[in-house]
């Protein structure tokens, strides 16, 4: 993905979060909106997200998710906004934003 592509995504994040603050709307975001954040944070090519496991940026949006979206909810959006970059190593991306999160497996 180009870096002139990335920038505008995120300048774009920000002018929404800006807007909503501007506005006065304390909305929680809603899950396609965790999802579309989250995609529009990795650092990626066509093999691997370089940044899933070490981003504070990605690691404080994992949190707000965490306290708005009930706990069933947090791997659908993390699952989709990876597959989303149609990545190969979609697990490695899977499992290293699941512990950065602190969220734990659950066992079958």
């Amino acid at each position: 993905m180009k870096r002139t592509e990335l920038e505008r995504r995120e300048r774009e994040l920000r002018k929404a979060e800006k807007k909503k603050i501007q506005t006065g709307e304390k909305e929680s975001m809603s899950v396609g909106d965790y999802i579309d954040a989250l995609f529009g944070m990795f650092r990626y090519d066509p093999e691997e997200i370089f940044n899933a496991g070490d981003d504070e940026n990605i690691l404080e949006l994992l949190e707000n998710m965490k306290s708005e979206h009930p706990e069933k909810q947090w791997d659908v959006i993390i699952r989709k906004a990876v597959n989303k970059t149609k990545v190969e190593q979609k697990e490695k991306a899977y499992d290293a934003l699941r512990n950065l999160a602190g969220i734990q497996v659950a066992t079958a």
